[in-house]
């Protein structure tokens, strides 16, 4: 029981930093780029992080299956850590945004394994409750981070905005050695070419979302990769991504559908306090604080999740998730300048319950169809699917924020590809079909908690 309570506290230590980190620069950054110069890197600092922690993500999830759970969170940890320091140290934008990469490395490492450490140690019923504390974490770090990145800059320097992660990674390195995890690795040869195709495939696929030129170029070399890993990947007797596991198409189509609903509406909260702070008025603070209406929904929706899939298995909550999603997406095309920030947290508590159903059951569903020695796999890359949808939603919604005459103009037309992409989700949901011979188990699979 010590060590489950140690580990839960370096991973919720380790979430909570990583999940910070991925936004405190939003507010700080013009003062970090106006000292450090080199505006045109600005967006980069961002960039590094992020597509260096997406790809890095199934590759640890793999990495755990053939050696453990410990050893690769662990190093997560660490490369966290020096990215950090490194990150408090750059004399320049060069610096930061290489050293954002190896901060974003560490991400990557450290990101699955809430999911998959619970999917080791505890059983269904718990596992929605778990997942839920750990969805907390970035719930918290929406409100923590425009304020934490206010205060170092204005009564510190910007330096400690990663200074401020060294002590807190430390906590969680030391807190995960007492863990004796339950998970037997079976090792196998890394495939290190398998990885180097999934990683420039997938860094084109994203630099795609990032440039201003050559777009075609990018999108066109990412997918004559990812084509080619394909292929590869069939030949290996220890492929990065198992192939056997989408030949069931309730994970496929789980996959597809969180690809899906996170290209729709996911990005809505980068967008929603833009329109609080430029139309309704308000200040940075409440509009971080109507971002917890997506918290709060979300953790109503997955804490009983784990009971509920047991009682009325994947596809039906899955249909209601989506239904969710898409009665969000409604509310948001009818928002205008009288909406202000009880509308906007209702609508956020809507589609945090949509996410968190949605998120919740289709991770544990792609861990419970997949035997222990594929869960780390199964789990990262369900996260990959839902970090690449993001990542897309974005770009696409930035790019129709500024294609209306004005910006309430705008934030409508993103809000409504929100709500076409909630549609397709909606209707990809109905072709989860109920397989009783994959659902029973869930319910006969032994406690592990």
């Amino acid at each position: 029981m010590k060590s489950r309570t140690t580990v839960m506290v370096s991973i919720v230590l380790a979430m909570l930093v990583a999940s910070i980190d991925s936004t405190i620069m939003n507010t700080t950054m013009p003062i970090i780029a106006k000292e450090l110069g080199r505006f045109d890197l600005y967006a980069w600092s961002f960039a590094s992080y992020m597509i260096t922690s997406t790809i890095l993500s199934p590759v640890a999830g793999r990495l755990s299956d053939l050696f453990g759970r410990k050893k690769v969170f662990g190093t997560g940890i660490l490369l966290f850590l020096v990215g950090s320091f490194l990150c408090g140290m750059s004399a320049n934008m060069i610096q930061l945004v290489l050293f954002r990469a190896v901060q974003g490395i560490g991400a990557g490492f450290m990101m699955p394994f809430p999911a998959i450490i619970a999917g080791d140690l505890f059983s269904v019923e718990k596992r929605g409750r778990i997942q839920a504390l750990f969805t907390a974490m970035w719930g918290l770090s929406a409100v923590l981070a425009p304020l934490l990145g206010s205060f170092f800059v204005e009564f510190m320097t910007w330096r400690w905005i990663f200074f401020v992660n060294l002590p807190v990674c430390i906590i969680a390195f030391i807190t995960l050695l007492p863990y004796k995890e339950n998970y037997q690795p079976k090792p196998a040869k890394v495939d290190y070419m398998g990885a180097i195709l999934f990683a420039v495939g997938v860094t084109s696929l994203l630099l795609d979302t990032i440039v201003k030129e050559n777009r075609v170029l990018y999108f066109l070399i990412g997918l004559v990769f990812l084509v080619v890993f394909y292929f590869y990947e069939k030949k290996q007797a220890s492929p990065l991504v198992p192939l056997s596991m989408f030949k069931n198409k309730m994970i496929s189509r789980m996959n597809i559908n969180a690809f899906i609903g996170t290209t729709a509406l996911f990005g809505a909260s980068s967008f929603v306090p833009l329109f609080l702070q430029n139309i309704a008025g308000l200040s940075l603070f409440m509009s971080g604080v109507a971002l917890l209406g997506t918290a709060i929904g979300w953790m109503a929706a997955a804490v009983p999740a784990g009971k509920w899939i047991l009682k009325y298995g994947y596809r039906i909550l899955l249909i209601i998730g989506n239904a969710l999603l898409f009665g969000s997406g409604l509310l948001l095309t009818l928002l205008n300048p009288s909406h202000g920030f009880w509308f906007v947290f209702f609508v956020m508590i809507v589609q945090g319950m949509a996410f968190g159903l949605l998120t919740t059951v289709g991770m544990i569903g792609v861990q419970q169809l997949v035997g222990a020695n594929e869960r780390g796999i199964s789990t990262s890359f369900f996260m990959f699917c839902r970090n690449m949808g993001t990542a897309i939603g974005v770009t696409i919604m930035g790019a129709l924020l500024t294609s209306g005459a004005d910006f309430m103009q705008g934030i409508h037309h993103l809000f409504v590809y929100g709500f076409i992409g909630s549609i397709l989700a909606l209707l990809t949901s109905f072709l989860i079909q109920k397989d009783a011979s994959e659902e029973k188990p869930v319910a006969a699979r032994p406690k592990l908690g």
